[in-house]
């Protein structure tokens, strides 16, 4: 399965290593692809063998210090 959200508050690369490292700590994940946007939202996609609940993404970008949006 893959999903696409949009994440809020990357600047750098460090910003995409800490909410890609998150989000591959959820169960099932296989692969993260974010493509940065400074002063927008970045898309991320998600690949993962199981429907992921939204609540688990969520959560692991809040961990990583940013927001779905």
């Amino acid at each position: 399965m893959e999903i696409t959200i949009g994440v809020t508050g990357m600047t750098c690369e460090h910003c995409v290593k800490a909410v890609t490292e998150e989000l591959m700590g959820i169960e099932d994940v296989r692969n993260v692809d974010v493509e940065l946007r400074e002063g927008l939202p970045s898309p991320v996609t998600i690949t993962s063998t199981r429907e992921l609940a939204p609540l688990e993404i969520e959560s692991a970008v809040d961990e990583a210090g940013y927001v779905v949006v």
